[in-house]
């Protein structure tokens, strides 16, 4: 065993691994993402034998293909980020009637806020809907013993089973005991058995649910009584001599860890101050789903209120009032739905502090009593707005424009989709007006073609999202003639969630590269009859290219194809000739680009009072657009500027 310092998700693949998993499968997405990416190094660097590890092409052909792996019974492991679970959730909901031989572990990272996601769903939601167990760790620690005891507890029930992490969780760091070294468990010499069971025809599916609902109760009493389970749901209890104890916490998640912490500052100043502070029960829910009412029975004994801290809907606090009513039991139920636990987004210390405290009935001991004051608590100019943009040289940049000069007036919509081009819907650009789900906009597109024909849609893809979700939209489009134009912006990675390889890069996860498939050869297959290329950072290339598309009546497609910036070493920064710039400001209202600032104070003799534009060479990477828009040919690239002086 070696002791490292380790994010959370990188300490849970080490969990995994040390379970015994053999075949791990998902598709990249925040918080989530970097589980099979370190799986995948300790792979490459032969410390994790025996395991077989990939980026699969989206989260439903990961979990189809895991099912495989587990009716052979190897030990598999799931990893997507919450809005992922809905794409995989049609082969999560047969898979969990027909049932399971090697324990499957579906880790889905939730992310409360969102800080980068469409949706905050409630994976736990997700749990009782599929009718499929969860675990919920408060700390990286908890989660790691989580994830070894998700495998024990699927193999053991036959299920798969869900272990929901928040952001918070996934990318807090601390110190672990790790493997050196660790060997995927065997699968059974017998592997896979034929049997009725792994067919879901009607009279399985109906037996299947009866099974289901049989070991979910089991379940349930396994949380409290197995100890395996129970030290995921602690209690604890701070007691006042001859007072009972009336006040009951609950919570859930890193919302746990945060009440605790709040607790803590509470305890500290009612010591401090001589303030009298009541007593409580404090119990963390580790295993949301089943629901453990025994362990819910041994905290409600003699509870007037019980408020519960949780993140993101009011599971937890659904659960208490249902054993209320079902016991009737005597106490009260405080939180979201009461107003008094916030009702979205990610909880904190600072919040629960001043909750709790009101709760207890000692308001007075949120008051932080000499508060850190400083000479100057506001700034003496309002602070500027960052919205989040497109990276300096971003290819998208150029594919956005390029369209919009294409179309000149003609009226249009522009159907976008998940990604970092999702930021085109940003000003100068404007080119962005619908955002649903991955895959979504080529789809709508068609939709937007049908209800109001006078204006030409559009629709952007990212490659990795064109093969995570967008091939079945295509094929739509061709089969109706509906008329619209795709976009492929073709970047050459998953830039969004860290710069992941996909089909189109031929990069895998084991090692070999195999051939990228072709953008262009599916499109092909699949009978678009209008395919042209452009490099976007080629302004005219890309006019040109998208008037062709664009005119073309029925479904077309235009593949815009550069890099991206990440991915290679930047060129020198272009130069702006101060004597030509006439201040304008067309560099920067056309494209938006962060590579170009504007000085309001500098003078030329072309700019006059108006100021100038000016060139950040420590955020260009001479891309060359903004030498193909400005109008005035004031900004050359580097080699070019290097030629006509030499």
């Amino acid at each position: 065993m070696t002791k490292q310092l380790l994010m959370g998700n990188e300490a849970f693949a080490h969990a995994a691994l040390e379970a015994g998993v053999r075949v791990v499968a998902g598709y990249p997405g925040t918080p989530s993402s970097e589980v099979i990416e370190t799986i995948a190094k300790l792979h490459a660097d032969g410390s994790a034998q025996g395991v077989h590890v990939e980026w699969s092409t989206n989260e439903k052909s990961a979990l189809e293909l895991l099912a495989g792996a587990a009716y052979c019974g190897a030990r598999t492991l799931f990893t997507c980020k919450q809005v992922g679970l809905n794409v995989a959730s049609d082969a999560l909901m047969s898979l969990n009637y027909v049932g399971v031989k090697g324990g499957t572990v579906l880790f889905v990272a939730d992310d409360p806020g969102p800080i980068s996601s469409q949706t905050e769903q409630d994976t736990r939601r997700f749990g009782n809907f599929s009718k499929v167990p969860v675990l919920d760790p408060a700390t990286p620690d908890q989660g790691f013993a989580m994830m070894q005891a998700a495998f024990e507890l699927s193999e053991q029930y036959k299920t798969p089973v869900i272990m929901r992490p928040t952001t918070r969780v996934c990318h807090a760091s601390t110190f672990f005991d790790v493997a050196e070294s660790t060997q995927a468990k065997p699968v059974p010499e017998e592997g896979f058995q034929r049997d009725s069971r792994w067919v879901i025809f009607p009279k399985r599916a109906f037996e299947g649910h009866g099974e289901i609902n049989e070991r979910l109760r089991k379940i349930a009493v396994t949380y409290a009584a197995d100890e395996r389970f129970a030290r995921f749901n602690p209690m604890d209890e701070r007691r006042i001599a001859g007072e009972s104890t009336r006040f009951g916490i609950a919570a859930g998640g890193v919302s746990a860890a945060y009440a605790l912490e709040a607790l803590r500052i509470l305890e500290q100043r009612a010591d401090e101050r001589g303030i009298h502070m009541p007593g409580y029960r404090f119990w963390q829910v580790g295993t949301p789903f089943p629901f453990p009412e025994r362990t819910c029975e041994k905290f409600a004994a003699g509870l007037s209120d019980v408020i519960v801290f949780e993140e993101l809907d009011h599971v937890i606090e659904d659960e208490l009032l249902a054993y209320a009513g079902k016991t009737h039991a005597a106490y009260n139920v405080h939180g979201k739905l009461t107003g008094e636990a916030r009702d979205r987004g990610e909880n904190d210390v600072d919040d629960i502090v001043e909750r709790l405290a009101k709760f207890l009935g000692v308001p007075e001991l949120a008051q932080v009593e000499s508060p850190v004051t400083y000479e100057s608590a506001e700034p003496e100019f309002p602070l500027p707005v960052r919205p989040p943009v497109l990276c300096p040289g971003c290819p998208h940049r150029g594919s956005f424009y390029a369209v919009k000069r294409a179309l000149g007036k003609t009226p249009a919509v522009y159907c976008g989709d998940i990604g970092c081009y999702t930021l085109g819907n940003a000003m100068p650009l404007d080119a962005v007006d619908t955002c649903l789900c991955m895959g979504a906009g080529v789809t709508m597109a068609q939709g937007f073609s049908v209800a109001d024909p006078g204006k030409k849609a559009l629709a952007f893809i990212g490659d990795s999202t064109f093969f995570a979700s967008g091939m079945t939209g295509v094929a739509n489009a061709v089969y109706n003639g509906h008329d619209f134009t795709l976009c492929v912006l073709d970047n050459a990675t998953t830039a969004m969630t860290g710069s992941q390889p996909h089909p189109g890069t031929g990069v895998t996860l084991m090692g070999p590269k195999r051939k990228p498939i072709s953008i262009e050869r599916v499109l092909e297959a699949l009978g678009m009859e209008c395919i042209v290329h452009a490099n976007p950072l080629d302004l005219q290339q890309s006019i040109d290219a998208a008037k062709k598309a664009i005119d073309f009546e029925g479904p077309s497609a235009i593949l815009f194809e550069s890099p991206c910036v990440q991915l290679f070493k930047p060129e020198a920064p272009v130069v702006l000739d101060a004597q030509r710039c006439t201040g304008c400001k067309k560099c920067i209202t056309e494209i938006g680009c962060p590579g170009i600032g504007f000085d309001a104070d500098a003078r030329g003799p072309k700019s006059g009072q108006r100021g100038q534009a000016f060139i950040d060479p420590g955020q260009c990477n001479g891309c060359g657009l903004c030498t193909q828009v400005c109008p005035f040919d004031c900004i050359e690239d580097a080699k070019r500027e290097e030629a006509d002086n030499a």
